[in-house]
């Protein structure tokens, strides 16, 4: 269910809520379970935060819903919990809630430079996205190399146990700029367009595939991330394990 405000994000029957709770009952804390802490796949618009009367987003007034958010998902059972809705302040609110609820054991991995790109086309279409327009306001201009530096550090200073690069590939440069500054763990994000350009060259033959994939993920690694988010995870853990 999608409403104007995205209601069901921390609503305790809501399916995330519930997805949550039934993975953190099957693995316990022999994983790491770690939740989205966004609104745009609850939201009527398809935005990530609230819609103000001339149909901006109201970064301020969006920051409470994050809260209930994370305060809901860390009761649900995530271990971490991750804001990707490039709101301001929003590591600082997180933190300041989860800590007041008795949560201070639940980490954030903050998405801190994630850039306004194309490359999250296939995702989008996948789960049905409502966006309407597009998210230039709050995510960040693809030219500005710097800025994804500044806010990352920003979110280091708010609380953030982790920060985000995002995309990976096509914002090496951003990634590494974060690493070498960063005292605490980096992680970027291969989405769903760097897998889906990978996999139909492949299908194409015109690459291998295999080596491709590493190479990409090397490249990633190479950069400075401590941790990649990816799709072929799981293919890379078996064949490399």
């Amino acid at each position: 269910h999608r409403d104007a405000i995205g209601s069901q994000a921390w609503a305790e029957d809501g399916i995330l809520n519930r997805g949550l709770a039934a993975v953190r009952a099957e693995v316990g804390d022999a994983l790491v379970v770690c939740a989205d802490t966004c609104l745009d796949e609850f939201t009527d618009h398809g935005h990530c935060g609230l819609l103000d009367a001339e149909g901006g987003v109201d970064n301020d007034a969006t920051l409470p819903l994050y809260q209930a958010m994370a305060i809901s998902q860390a009761r649900a059972g995530a271990h971490m919990v991750s804001p990707s809705g490039m709101m301001d302040g929003q590591v600082a609110a997180i933190r300041a809630a989860l800590d007041q609820a008795g949560h201070a054991d639940v980490a954030i991995l903050a998405y801190s430079a994630k850039y306004a790109s194309a490359y999250f086309g296939p995702f989008r279409e996948a789960v049905g996205s409502t966006l309407k327009g597009d998210r230039r306001t709050y995510q960040q201009d693809p030219a500005n190399r710097r800025e994804g530096l500044f806010e990352a550090l920003l979110d280091a200073a708010e609380g953030a146990d982790m920060l985000m690069v995002k995309p990976a590939g096509p914002y090496l440069d951003v990634l590494a700029d974060v690493a070498a500054a960063s005292d605490i763990p980096v992680a970027a994000y291969q989405v769903s367009g760097e897998y889906a350009m990978v996999e139909a060259a492949a299908a194409n033959g015109w690459i291998d595939r295999t080596r491709v994939i590493d190479e990409s993920l090397t490249g990633i690694f190479r950069a400075g991330a401590d941790s990649v988010l990816t799709y072929w995870a799981l293919e890379v853990a078996h064949r490399t394990r």
